[in-house]
């Protein structure tokens, strides 16, 4: 029997999953940041930013963050996509895709027409899922330098 999955807005229970969702790509504690990014998305106005979770039958078994930034180097305003997970029990049955589809198509609702996101060179995983959600490269170059 296929379990379905669904996707929602998250909500303050669901921080120890999101946390938990988030050790699988990243050592570092992170609660206090965490915590932070459950008040400024769940306590504010949600028009302009979206926290969404996957729960299958299992709970919560993904997370994917955006927000409509503006004016950022002369950009009109625009879709990012800062963060996304899927427990690795559950990669590869189009839950990211799911939850991709639904940041974006709310991004749509309000006037945006383009998505970013930012990915580490070397993340084939994440690239390639981006580059599989038609993402490429586009307009911008990111440029840094270590500060010693």
């Amino acid at each position: 029997m296929k379990t379905t999955t669904t996707i929602r807005d998250a909500v303050t229970s669901d921080l120890d999953v999101v946390i938990s969702l988030d050790r699988t790509g990243c050592e570092e504690e992170k609660q206090a940041y965490w915590s932070g990014i459950f008040d400024r998305y769940l306590s504010r106005p949600r028009k302009y930013r979206h926290f969404l979770v996957a729960e299958s039958g299992n709970g919560v078994v993904g997370f994917i963050i955006g927000e409509v930034r503006a004016w950022e180097f002369g950009s009109p305003p625009c879709g990012w996509v800062y963060a996304l997970a899927v427990s690795p029990k559950f990669r590869e049955r189009g839950i990211g895709q799911l939850m991709f589809a639904e940041i974006s198509r709310r991004l749509r609702q309000i006037g945006v027409t383009t998505v970013r996101t930012m990915v580490e060179r070397d993340n084939k995983l994440m690239l390639s899922f981006f580059r599989g959600m038609g993402l490429c490269t586009g307009r911008y170059l990111e440029l840094e330098k270590p500060l010693d």
